[in-house]
């Protein structure tokens, strides 16, 4: 039987005060503006593994570096742990592979033919609910309509709207989806929406966000614990291509780095595998018998300008206080080497990126030169930034660089949570740094730019950026979406990614690997992945203990 711990040791209501989207971060994998779960006395770390050690697929410990305490709703959630465990609990009608994003069918019965701006899907037979109940076309479409509405304006919905017109009930098993236009990423931006009981949620989603879990994927939620753990179970009706392997997992909720590194280390680990490995801890990790793998994708640490502040609504400012920073030095001393440099709006290591025609890299004479043609000195700035030990690391690079162009830099370091709320209720700062991930999402170069820059992302939202330039860079991204040839789309693309530099917004500074580390003595088939989060629906277990 499931159940949600609260302070109290009471459930999760079902029903209450209506939930403001104002209350939540939608767009950062690593913090939420003001938590959804009440605090519990267990929020220091969980309890201890419940996994027997050796070759075993009866319990899995796991440890996630992010809270469990943000918002569970499918659609509007970009918390990283609420979105690793959704992965494992709900399914999109179209799946992929956690690194590739590659399709293969998960709530349908079989990947569609999409051909043309219609195309039918047809429910796995025999799908359920958690709660036992079958799986239906209603499901689907009462799903798909949120999505596409514009009062509920919902995180994902920035990334269907400007090609998907509706979908429609055809039988009970059957739905029709109806498109604006050709749409070359249709299958893989399906992955991004996990369909939802209707049954359980049409009356509000309150109990999402508070932590209920219903869906029909291999693991059940069966216990939340805010900021301590959340634990699953196998879900014995399951009949999907992934079934479950473990018969229950408990993740810790481990935001600090020690204590999640610790979990991880010495002869006999309490955790079988835990992400957000710091590069530091890697070595020693590796001595002790972890295998430690650290991949490349989205993560980046940004500089976001107030585009309404001047004189950061000059985009020569804001090439020059990019150029002031040493990209290199940053990648060393912050990073401990993995990463690489900001030379494209996407990842220069990953597939879709291609290099900016503007370079923002590391050219001080080039900033002080630009600042001049700005008409600007005395330049005073406050960086406002996040606390986690990879910014704090990396933004000392920055105020190091800003100082030496002559530009007085104040730090203003706080909690993501504090900074994104402050954020949220209108703060007038002048520059932000920190992290972001939207390859959580996928990986195809139009959902990477505008997750940041469409809809209500952190351009519009906090920059405060519009007029031309931004009117002119959605028209882009829309001219390519729209573009059935590879070749022309890749031409189109490439401009996209040369405007973004040009106007520096909202622009990283670096790309970070994110490490994973695991004991192969008892888990294998488990891979680093390039944004926050696991993935254990192809797990094994490992050799022999």
């Amino acid at each position: 039987m499931s159940s949600l711990v609260t302070k109290t040791g009471g459930v999760v209501p079902t029903s209450g005060p209506s939930f403001s989207r104002r209350d939540m971060l939608r767009f950062t994998g690593m913090a939420g503006v003001a938590a959804a779960f009440s605090s519990t006395l267990a929020a220091c770390g969980g309890p201890a593994s419940t996994n027997a050690t050796g070759n075993t697929t009866d319990s899995i410990t796991a440890v996630i570096g992010y809270g469990n305490n943000q918002t569970w709703d499918p659609l509007q959630t970009a918390s990283a742990f609420s979105m690793a465990a959704i992965l494992h609990t709900y399914e999109s009608l179209v799946e992929g592979d956690p690194i590739s994003r590659e399709p293969y069918a998960g709530l349908a019965k079989e990947l569609p033919k999409v051909d043309g701006t219609s195309f039918e899907i047809a429910l796995r037979d025999g799908a359920k609910w958690h709660d036992g109940q079958p799986v239906t076309a209603d499901d689907v479409v009462f799903t798909f309509a949120r999505v596409l509405d514009p009062k509920e304006n919902v995180l994902v919905r920035t990334f269907f709207v400007p090609w998907l017109q509706e979908v429609k009930k055809v039988d009970d098993k059957t739905v029709e989806f109806v498109l604006t236009q050709p749409f070359p990423y249709v299958l893989k931006r399906l992955q991004t929406v996990k369909i939802c009981p209707k049954h359980v949620f049409e009356g509000g989603w309150e109990a999402a966000v508070s932590g209920k879990v219903v869906g029909s994927g291999p693991y059940q939620v069966t216990e939340q614990a805010p900021l301590s753990h959340t634990k699953f179970e196998k879900f014995a009706d399951y009949n999907g291509p992934r079934p479950a392997v473990y018969k229950t997992m408990l993740w810790n909720s481990i935001v600090e780095a020690s204590p999640r590194v610790a979990k991880i280390s010495g002869a006999k680990p309490a955790a079988q595998i835990v992400e957000n490995i710091p590069p530091a801890n890697a070595d020693q990790l590796a001595k002790d018998g972890r295998t430690v793998e650290f991949a490349d994708g989205g993560n980046n640490l940004w500089l976001m300008f107030n585009t309404k502040h001047a004189p950061f609504d000059n985009k020569l400012v804001r090439q020059a206080l990019h150029h002031a920073v040493d990209r290199k030095k940053m990648i060393e001393v912050g990073l401990k080497g993995k990463g690489s440099e900001g030379t494209s709006f996407i990842n220069p290591k990953t597939s879709g990126s291609q290099p900016a025609a503007n370079d923002l890299g590391y050219n001080p004479d080039k900033a002080r030169q630009l600042l001049q043609q700005a008409g600007v000195s005395n330049l005073v700035v406050t960086l406002s930034t996040t606390n986690t030990t990879l910014v704090a690391d990396c933004v000392n690079v920055i105020k190091e660089g800003w100082d030496a162009i002559g530009v007085q830099t104040t730090l203003d370091t706080q909690d993501t949570k504090a900074l994104f709320s402050k954020l949220d209720g209108g703060f007038d700062f002048q520059v932000v740094a920190t992290t972001q991930n939207a390859e959580q999402f996928g990986n195809d170069p139009d959902l990477l730019v505008r997750y940041y820059y469409a809809g209500a992302g952190v351009a519009a939202k906090y920059a405060q950026w519009s007029g031309p330039d931004h009117d002119a860079l959605i028209g882009l991204l829309d001219k390519a979406a729209g573009e059935t040839d590879a070749g022309a789309r890749e031409n189109t693309t490439k401009q996209v990614l040369d405007l973004l530099a040009d106007q520096a917004v909202v622009y990283p500074v670096v790309f970070t690997q994110l490490g994973t580390a695991w004991d192969p003595k008892t888990i294998s088939g488990v891979r680093a992945q390039g944004y926050p989060g696991i993935n254990l629906n192809q797990a094994k277990p490992g050799g022999p203990a």
